[in-house]
């Protein structure tokens, strides 16, 4: 049974077997917004563009790698290209989804980094996840608005879900109302093992600049 994460809870990567889980995918599920028009004798879709990123931390707190949208032009304030494979191709990205479900929930997630713990670089001390609604004229609400809006780790495929290991429903979590960035939780080296603590913490960000900033600064330890 999927573990149902909260704020600040930490878990260890075991399955129920007992065996470790190190290949698992981590990913964001969403759904277009669906309105009524012309006095509810028609429907109206609007887009919703969400972004799950990641940066990469040493011992140090240094942040050594990163993963986000190319499509974010962020290099005029001096941020590097966003890309969608670590340096060392541990984590990858399937692509940015500018829309969501236009049809109702598929039971697959829009936007997806598969991890394989056993490929990541020996510099890596953690992995911070995060997401952001994409500041754009066609939604400019928050989490609470969107159609389960949620962060899982599961065991598959980007188009299979084999099993839910766990997680976080954004679109349910009052501390999310308001919010438009995610620091949804880490990945972290202790005593020679991976670990996992759900962090949870919701900010107004507009801009994934804030939040890169935001988690580089206060999330790389």
């Amino acid at each position: 049974m999927a573990i149902k994460l909260e704020k600040g809870q930490r878990i260890n990567l075991e399955k129920g077997s007992g065996a470790k889980l190190t290949n698992f995918c981590v990913g964001c599920n969403w759904g277009a917004i669906t309105k009524k028009a012309f006095f509810g004798m028609t429907t109206t879709t609007v887009d919703v563009d969400l972004d799950l990123s990641c940066l990469l931390f040493n011992e140090k707190g240094e942040v050594v790698d990163h993963i986000w949208s190319p499509l974010y032009n962020l290099g005029k304030i001096g941020l590097p290209q966003g890309k969608l494979d670590s340096n060392d191709r541990a984590l990858h990205h399937t692509g940015d989804d500018l829309t969501g479900d236009q049809d109702g929930d598929d039971g697959l997630d829009n936007e997806i980094i598969t991890v394989d713990l056993a490929r990541v670089s020996s510099n890596v001390n953690s992995i911070v996840f995060f997401l952001n609604i994409y500041n754009n004229n066609d939604y400019q609400g928050d989490f609470s608005g969107i159609p389960y809006a949620s962060i899982r780790m599961y065991e598959g495929t980007p188009t299979k879900v084999k099993e839910v290991f766990a997680q976080y429903d954004v679109a349910t979590k009052t501390d999310c109302v308001g919010k438009r960035a995610l620091v949804m939780g880490k990945l972290y080296r202790r005593n020679g093992e991976w670990k996992f603590a759900a962090i949870g913490d919701a900010f107004e960000d507009r801009s994934i600049a804030l939040t890169i900033a935001r988690v580089a600064k206060d999330y790389n330890k």
